[in-house]
């Protein structure tokens, strides 16, 4: 991992290096770079893999308030410090938020964007005060609560206990050092882009875990449609929140199909 200092913060990136097209995974909310580790080695003989730590996760610091607006500008930063003029930005949930407004914000830096389980909209009242929940529980004092609501976090973003087994213990090991509160706000307090679709000319597409509780597939393939040049809805049948680590052969598939059709 390499760490540069892009617009005032120290941000955590790793660069597979080489002379392929330049692809830039961005992950979702309680993750990190990781995340995408079977999607890079099954990439990186062919593509040049960089992955980054978002602020407040990872090895990145959320030194102060964000919106995804700043979290856009921080993934043109990453590109900069690889010297890439260009690439396709392979978004997860929050990494979906991010990679359209960078592909509204900087569209000639932006190749092809490719959201999983991600959206353009805001969410609903309702859905907004159990996630404010969710928060005010997982950055308290009362450890039961915490351990509750994280496997409850981690069922609907994982999805299998395997994978569970794996992330809840990392959560928890991260717990006194990481403040879920300063990217929880910019999670929840985000703007809808829904009206701006239009204006992204690169070619777009959304792969979709058909049982995503937290974003419904309607609302990834809304982005598809709503773009000038939406490349379809892949559904991950059976998949939660983050089928890239679920069900990582269907996904590398459509993104090795998606990758060679540009």
């Amino acid at each position: 991992m390499t760490t540069a200092e892009i617009n005032g913060v120290p941000i955590r990136y790793e660069d597979s290096g080489g002379d392929g097209p330049a692809v830039l995974f961005s992950h979702g909310f309680m993750m990190d770079h990781t995340m995408f580790d079977q999607q890079v080695e099954n990439l990186a003989p062919d593509y040049r893999c960089i992955r980054w730590d978002e602020r407040g996760f990872g090895d990145t610091p959320a030194p102060g308030a964000f919106d995804y607006w700043d979290s856009a500008a921080d993934a043109i930063g990453v590109l900069d410090a690889c010297g890439v003029d260009e690439a396709v930005l392979v978004g997860m949930s929050q990494g979906g938020f991010l990679s359209l407004r960078a592909a509204l914000a900087n569209p000639e830096r932006v190749k092809a964007v490719v959201l999983i389980d991600s959206a353009a909209d805001t969410d609903d009242a309702e859905t907004l005060e159990g996630y404010h929940g969710m928060l005010a529980a997982m950055t308290g004092d009362d450890d039961a609560t915490w351990e509750a609501v994280a496997e409850g976090v981690g069922g609907m973003i994982l999805g299998t206990p395997e994978l569970m087994a794996e992330w809840v213990p990392k959560w928890r090991d991260r717990r006194a050092t990481t403040d879920l509160n300063v990217p929880g706000q910019a999670l929840l307090s985000r703007d809808d882009v829904s009206d701006r679709l239009g204006e992204i000319a690169c070619p777009v597409l959304a792969i979709h875990g058909s049982d995503d509780v937290a974003i419904a597939p309607s609302r990834g393939e809304a982005v598809v449609n709503g773009v000038q040049d939406g490349r379809g809805l892949v559904m991950v049948d059976g998949a939660a929140h983050a089928p890239n680590m679920s069900h990582p052969g269907i996904v590398n598939d459509a993104l090795c199909d998606f990758l060679a059709s540009l």
